[in-house]
C-alpha cells in the first residue's frame, strides 16, 4: 500500500466495487463531470470497465483510496495514460461525497506523485479538470502542479460546454512531503 499522511492507495478489492458504483458512478451529475463521455446506467452485477481492474493493462493503474486510520474506503485514484517512452502520465481521483472537504484530495495527489515519480520513474505528471473544480485545482497546486493552459469549452457536461484546466508537474519541480 502507498501511504500519505491521511490516506492509503491500495489494490481494488471486489467489495469496493459496489460502494464506488453506488456512491460515485450512479450519481449522474458527479459522474458526468468526472468522465469524458456521457453517463449511462450500469446493470447490477455487470463488470463496469471503469471499476474492474485489468492487471494486463499497463497504461492504467487504478487504486482504491482508504483512510489510514481505520481502513475505510473513501474513493478511487488512478494513474492513467502512462507513456513509458516519454515518461509521463495523467492523474485522476474521485472521493465519496462523505469524504470531500477533509484534505484527502491533496494527500491522494501527493501519493500518486510519489508513485509516478519514485516507483514508476516518470518525469511528468498531468491533470485535466473542469475549471470550476476548485477542490481539484487546490489539491494539484498544493502539490506543486502549475496551470499550463485552459482548454476552452472542451467538455460537454450536463447540457453545456465547460472549460478545462491543464496542470503539469515535472519531477525536478516536485517537492515530496515528509513521508516521501
Amino acid at each position: 500500500m502507498l501511504k500519505g499522511d491521511k490516506v492509503g492507495l491500495r489494490a481494488r478489492h471486489e467489495d469496493d466495487i459496489p460502494v464506488l458504483l453506488t456512491e460515485l458512478y450512479d450519481d449522474v451529475v458527479n459522474s458526468s463531470r468526472a468522465e469524458s463521455g456521457p453517463w449511462r446506467p450500469i446493470s447490477p452485477g455487470s463488470k463496469d470497465p471503469r471499476l474492474v481492474v485489468d492487471d494486463k493493462e499497463q497504461g492504467h493503474v487504478p487504486f482504491s483510496v482508504v483512510e489510514l486510520d481505520g481502513g475505510t474506503l473513501i474513493g478511487t485514484a488512478t494513474l492513467w495514460g502512462i507513456d513509458n517512452h516519454n515518461r509521463s502520465a495523467h492523474i485522476g481521483l474521485g472521493l465519496l461525497p462523505s469524504s470531500r472537504g477533509k484534505g484527502y484530495g491533496t494527500d491522494v495527489v501527493a501519493a500518486l506523485c510519489h508513485y509516478g515519480f519514485v516507483v514508476r520513474g516518470l518525469r511528468r505528471l498531468q491533470i485535466e479538470t473542469l475549471s470550476d473544480n476548485a477542490a481539484m485545482l487546490r489539491s494539484a497546486e498544493r502539490n506543486g502542479f502549475v496551470r499550463e493552459g485552459v482548454l476552452r469549452s472542451s467538455a460537454w457536461v450536463m447540457g453545456e460546454f465547460l472549460d478545462e484546466v491543464l496542470l503539469g508537474l515535472l519531477v525536478q519541480d516536485w517537492k515530496p512531503g515528509p513521508k516521501g
